[in-house]
């Protein structure tokens, strides 16, 4: 099973290399999809659908690079060789039997038909498995997308939230009823200030070491154990948040939820900001969060809208002016208060509503959460 996800690095390799000699032979024309995998065909011993695959997945990041530039961000085209690749099996490249017994096909090589991969799984999903993927994970493990038949909810209710998204308060959301429910993003802060010790402890550790050695492998395998562990803490902390969002979500009724758009918050912030700041900002999850939210929202017969929010957090939906703050709480002159967060997100629910920020009321009931 290694040998399977050294050989899909080697496709990827290979996929670098025939594309740049084919733009270099074309005038910088780029290899379509048929072209590449045509070149690959029959040149490894893996299963066909394993080797188009990893030339899906190469084309798939070449054109969001592309697309990226366009945007006017400064993204890398895929460049970098592997040594390492996750190897997939699709519809017809495994079988299933129920006793758990699973058989990855590694197709037809010199005209045989290769042994399949035989394992074992306790407890499969209930559901339609529509892929698997060989991944390492402090050790390989098989990763399965499969479909669970659950339906889509009709939801009838009116009220519609507004979603202030924080690296403090992970969620901070208004609804038009006059409800508010804050859940605090500290646990989360916790979990990456101590992996970002533990990793600069063990970097300094390494540079002392000479690369490749017996113990620059020790404190490498530390590293990685470190990384995957502190990944999936900060993967059940978002879980459990989005999850508590949704039920209160459930319990007002709500039929739409509106959330600001930062995509770029973390960009060209260096002069701006300080080091620590800028980190924080880096290591910020707002992509995941959004994703979680909107599949657990959508199970649920809820839509998620993106809006700009540009100055939801220092216009004062009263008199109009523009004010920052420092504190949790937001004050202006002419006598309006509010916490910041809850000030943000019914900024962005009228910006929403109305195409304009205006005063929606005063807030009945805050309701705040934490993540045990």
């Amino acid at each position: 099973m290694y040998e399977c996800n050294r050989i899909s690095a080697q496709i990827w390799n290979d996929c670098l290399d025939i594309a740049k000699q084919y733009s270099l032979a074309n005038d910088g024309k780029w290899i379509n999809k048929t072209e590449l995998q045509k070149a690959l065909k029959n040149k490894y011993p893996l299963h066909s659908q394993s080797i188009q695959a990893v030339c899906h997945k190469y084309l798939f990041a070449r054109d969001a690079a592309h697309k990226a530039k366009q945007q006017g961000l400064d993204n890398k085209y895929p460049y970098k060789k592997k040594k390492h690749y996750n190897t997939k099996w699709a519809k017809d490249g495994f079988k299933i039997y129920d006793n758990g017994r699973i058989e990855l096909s590694m197709g037809i090589w010199n005209g045989k038909r290769q042994q399949p991969i035989v394992v074992y799984v306790k407890e499969l999903p209930i559901g339609k498995i529509k892929e698997i993927e060989l991944i390492y994970d402090r050790g390989l493990k098989l990763s399965l997308a499969y479909e669970n038949g659950l339906i889509e909810s009709i939801n009838n209710n009116k009220n519609i939230a507004g979603i202030d998204v924080g690296e403090i308060h992970t969620i901070s959301s208004y609804c038009e009823n006059g409800n508010a429910i804050i859940i605090t993003g500290r646990k989360a802060r916790s979990v990456k200030r101590l992996r970002n010790k533990k990793i600069a402890e063990l970097q300094r550790k390494m540079s002392k070491c000479k690369k490749g050695s017996r113990k620059w492998k020790k404190y490498n395998k530390a590293k990685q154990y470190i990384l995957s562990k502190s990944d999936k803490q900060l993967t059940d902390i978002l879980h459990k948040t989005t999850k508590q969002y949704i039920d209160w979500c459930i319990e007002n009724k709500v039929k739409e939820v509106v959330i600001g758009d930062i995509e770029g918050v973390q960009r060209n912030t260096k002069k701006k900001r300080n080091r620590n700041t800028n980190q924080k900002l880096s290591q910020w999850q707002f992509g995941k969060l959004y994703k979680y939210l909107e599949y657990k929202l959508k199970a649920k017969g809820i839509n998620i809208i993106k809006i700009n929010e540009g100055y939801t957090t220092q216009t004062c939906p009263v008199c109009g002016r523009r004010n920052k703050t420092s504190t949790r709480n937001y004050v202006c002159k002419c006598g309006y208060k509010e916490h910041r967060d809850i000030h943000g997100s019914k900024n962005i629910l009228s910006k929403y509503k109305y195409n304009d920020i205006r005063y929606l009321g005063e807030t009945k009931e805050i309701k705040y959460l934490r993540i045990a």
